[in-house]
């Protein structure tokens, strides 16, 4: 016959070698983590060149909402943005891209959404523009299926059901 205290031990030891294995994993797989974090980080390169702001004016928001800030750097990028009421924003910013291209583009921000210009941005092209046939013999395909649907729908039922 097996006695409460040797169960109540038994269950002791089980449940307190399961919670020792538990934590010396848990253990081992932070010391796992922190190597693999420690390989995997790449220090900021103190070979890049500190790039100065040559010009910072700021128009903090007044009561209406209406700011200003106008930036630049020694390397050639700008910023000029203006606010105001609404939360309408227009502005530009420009720089020099990794290949030498110069990139301007102007924007306007208001509640139909962000509205920027450049010449390096893609145009749609403009509509109406030819419809290729394909899409053509589709919508004239749509066309008779719906008119086929409506034929027969106009068209009384020749079954009957009850009341």
């Amino acid at each position: 016959m097996t006695s409460v205290s040797s169960i109540l031990s038994i269950s002791f030891v089980t449940t307190t070698t399961t919670t020792t294995a538990t934590m010396k994993a848990a253990v081992m797989l932070a010391l796992i983590a922190v190597v693999t974090a420690e390989k995997l980080y790449k220090p900021p390169s103190e070979d890049k060149p500190h790039i100065a702001i040559i010009k910072d004016e700021r128009v903090q928001p007044d009561a209406e909402g209406y700011y200003v800030f106008d930036v630049e750097t020694e390397d050639g990028i700008q910023r000029h943005e203006s606010g105001g009421e609404g939360g309408r924003q227009q502005g530009s910013y420009s720089y020099t891209a990794s290949d030498g291209t110069p990139v301007f583009v102007k924007f306007v921000a208001d509640d139909q959404g962000y509205h920027p210009e450049s010449d390096l941005l893609p145009v749609a092209p403009e509509f109406p523009h030819p419809i290729p046939d394909f899409v053509l013999d589709q919508i004239a395909f749509a066309a008779k299926e719906d008119a086929a649907k409506a034929r027969s729908e106009e068209r009384p039922s020749q079954s009957y059901s009850a009341p």
